[in-house]
C-alpha cells in the first residue's frame, strides 16, 4: 500500500517493553509497508539512535521508568526536526493527547486501539505528516476556548504557580512562608486554593502536574 517499491522508512520503535515494540513489528509487516526498525529501551538509547540514523518516524511511549517523555520531543525535534513523533501509550488520551502535541508530538495513540486503526494511525504519519484521532480532535477544538485542557497551571495566578512550583522542589509551607516573607498560614490557604483549582488531593499529584507542565 505505502512505499513498497521505494526506499524503506526508518522507524524507531521507542518501548521499554519488548513485546509492546514486537507486536509494532507485526503491525508494519501486515501493512505492507517498506521499513527498517530501530529499537529503543530508555531515554538514552532514544537519542543515540536518533543521533546515529536518519530516523523519518518515531513510535515512542509516553511514559519509560526513567519518567515521561515530554521532555524528550523537543530533543528529537531539535535534532531531527523532520522525524515525525507518534506517541503509542496506555495512558488516557482525554487527559495526556494535548500535553505531547504541545511540546512537538505529531500524533498520540492508544495501546488499546484495534490493529486497523493502528495501521491507519501510522498510514497518516506518513502521508500527512500528523494523526489526530476525532478524541484529540475534539480536545484541541474544546482547548481554543479552555487553556486549562493544554496546561492546567495556567488556571493559577503567579503568586499560586510561585509557590506550586516550589512545593514540587520539595520545600513545605514554614520554608516557603520564610523564603516569599509571608505568614504559614497564607502559605496553606493558597496550597487549599492550589489543590481546588487543579482538583488534586495531595503533594504527589501537585508534584506530577508541575513536572509534566513547567
Amino acid at each position: 500500500m505505502i512505499n513498497k517499491d521505494c526506499e524503506p522508512l526508518f522507524f524507531l520503535l521507542a518501548d521499554d517493553h519488548t513485546l509492546i515494540r514486537q507486536g509494532m513489528i507485526f503491525i508494519l509487516d501486515a501493512a505492507g509497508i517498506n521499513y527498517k526498525a530501530f529499537h529503543a529501551s530508555n531515554f538514552q538509547q532514544i537519542m543515540e539512535c536518533i543521533n546515529a540514523h536518519p530516523i523519518q518516524i518515531a513510535i515512542i511511549d509516553a511514559h519509560f521508568p526513567e519518567g515521561n517523555s515530554l521532555h524528550i520531543i523537543p530533543e528529537i525535534k531539535k535534532c531531527r526536526p523532520t522525524t515525525k513523533i507518534l506517541i503509542f501509550s496506555g495512558i488516557d488520551e482525554n487527559v495526556h493527547a494535548l500535553k505531547y502535541l504541545n511540546v512537538g508530538a505529531d500524533g498520540f495513540l492508544s495501546k488499546l486501539s484495534e490493529e486497523e486503526d493502528i495501521q491507519q494511525a501510522i498510514f497518516d504519519i506518513i502521508n500527512k505528516g500528523e494523526f489526530i484521532s476525532p478524541a484529540t480532535q475534539a480536545l484541541l477544538m474544546n482547548s481554543l476556548n479552555n487553556r486549562n485542557l493544554v496546561n492546567p497551571l495556567s488556571s493559577l495566578t503567579d503568586r499560586e504557580r510561585e509557590i506550586a512550583e516550589m512545593y514540587s522542589a520539595g520545600y513545605g509551607n514554614l520554608e516557603i512562608a520564610n523564603l516569599l516573607d509571608v505568614k504559614q498560614n497564607t502559605v496553606s490557604t493558597i496550597k487549599k486554593r492550589i489543590f481546588k483549582k487543579l482538583k488534586i488531593e495531595n503533594i504527589v499529584e501537585l508534584i506530577e502536574l508541575v513536572k509534566n507542565h513547567s
